[in-house]
């Protein structure tokens, strides 16, 4: 028995509730269907994160890449990965009044982290 790869043509079917449609309505509706396909995934991203993304944003706030590891290595101990390792070396910077650059260095070197516990309060994740 062989079988067949040709998928029945029912395209004009499929596409009847669509028929009246104007532009507009066709693109509005698409990106409707776009922003419920990728909902999930913005949830996810928002809510999820992992060493080597945080990694991946101190590299790009200008860390090396030992900077970096250690950074994110005591935002683990310090149990606020959910902050972000980047957002908590941009709030130290805000709280110290220094440079993006130092804010970090000392959350690496393990300093600051009380100062950024008063500022975010609640328990920790």
């Amino acid at each position: 028995m062989e079988k067949s790869n040709v998928r029945p043509d029912d395209w004009q079917r499929r596409r009847d509730h669509l028929r009246e449609s104007s532009d507009e309505e066709l693109k509005a509706r698409f990106w409707h269907l776009t922003e419920e396909v990728i909902a999930p995934m913005v949830r996810l991203a928002q809510t999820q994160t992992t060493p080597s993304i945080e990694r991946s944003v101190l590299l790009r706030m200008g860390f090396s890449d030992a900077e970096a590891k250690a950074v994110v290595q005591q935002t683990i101990e310090h149990r606020r990965m959910g902050k972000g390792a980047g957002h908590c070396v941009y709030a130290l910077s805000l709280i110290d009044h220094i440079d993006i650059r130092t804010a970090g260095l000392k959350l690496g070197a393990g300093e600051g982290w009380d100062r950024l516990e008063r500022r975010f309060g609640g328990n920790p994740r």
